[in-house]
């Protein structure tokens, strides 16, 4: 019996080397597959990305053709917005929500096991709340973007308005404001229309080019200004001039109206926080003086 049973071990267990081989070389077949990721002229990953990299393009490439037209051009032009359309396509941030979903759920099988409470409820709430993060993340940062953006674009129009101002045309305009100008994203965007010229493109294509990236009222405006400008024939220095100003007035106009709101965001806090904590603070020592004179 003792010698069936070790012969029921080893074929066993040469059933399990054999599975374990094969099974090797069909992942290694199958991300074989994958093609080659080009990063030369993209920017780069950070390190968590940078380990998770090979399952994103795996993701990507096996998935990301079910990706309708629409939803690719919705993902690309969320991720311009965001500032990470030079680090990976709507397929890649696909693969990017998908990996991160499944991370997450297996997080949540391991705690669970580990407390030995599985769920799978629960488990289904981590992979949804694991794909839908990077969008919320993007979404975040676009936001913000947007934020940098409107912050700095007085800025920039005075340098553009300066320079048109000293004798220079718009496009040598452009090329000293993003040499000269304070770093952030409204510089990287002025940066991009600098290449496109090189390209060939034309300055108020890539313009508009830039305007429909950002999506941006005040960058659409100064965009439409400075065409219609230069169709009319009035000068673009006076009307930068006059963006700027109008567009700082804005900024400031936009942080009184912040500023208003303050009070008002701060009435949920007051009520359901601090208010409490100060009556009990407050209150305690008198509850127990009257506690102790009653007795």
């Amino acid at each position: 019996m003792s010698e069936m049973q070790s012969v029921y071990a080893v074929a066993a267990l040469v059933l399990l080397a054999c599975s374990l081989v094969v099974l090797f070389v069909a992942f290694r077949r199958v991300f074989r597959e994958v093609e080659q990721d080009e990063r030369e002229f993209m920017d780069p990953l950070p390190p968590m990305l940078r380990l998770i990299w090979p399952l994103i393009t795996f993701s990507a490439h096996y998935f990301g053709g079910a990706m309708k037209a629409e939803q690719v051009a919705r993902r690309n032009r969320m991720l311009a917005q965001s500032g990470q359309s030079f680090m990976f396509n709507a397929q890649q941030f696909l693969g990017l929500q998908m990996v991160t979903g499944i991370l997450a759920a297996a997080g949540c099988v391991i705690a669970a096991l580990l407390l030995d409470a599985f769920d799978g409820f629960w488990v289904l709430c981590a992979l949804v709340v694991g794909f839908f993060l990077p969008l919320l993340k993007t979404r975040e940062l676009a936001n913000k973007r947007r934020e940098r953006i409107v912050r700095q674009l007085p800025t920039y129009l005075d340098y553009l308005s300066m320079s048109i101002q000293a004798g220079t045309n718009f496009t040598g305009a452009i090329n000293h404001a993003v040499e000269k100008g304070p770093d952030g994203p409204f510089k990287e965007e002025l940066s991009k229309v600098v290449r496109d010229l090189r390209a060939g493109m034309g300055r108020f294509d890539a313009l508009r080019l830039m305007a429909d990236r950002i999506d941006i009222d005040s960058v659409n405006t100064f965009v439409n200004a400075v065409v219609q400008a230069e169709k009319t024939g009035a000068s673009i220095g006076e009307t930068l001039k006059i963006q700027a100003n109008q567009r700082r007035i804005e900024r400031f106009q936009l942080a009184e109206k912040k500023a208003m709101e303050a009070p008002v965001k701060l009435i949920f806090p007051l009520v359901a926080f601090i208010f409490p904590a100060t009556f009990i603070v407050i209150g305690f020592p008198i509850g127990m003086k009257l506690w102790e004179t009653l007795q």
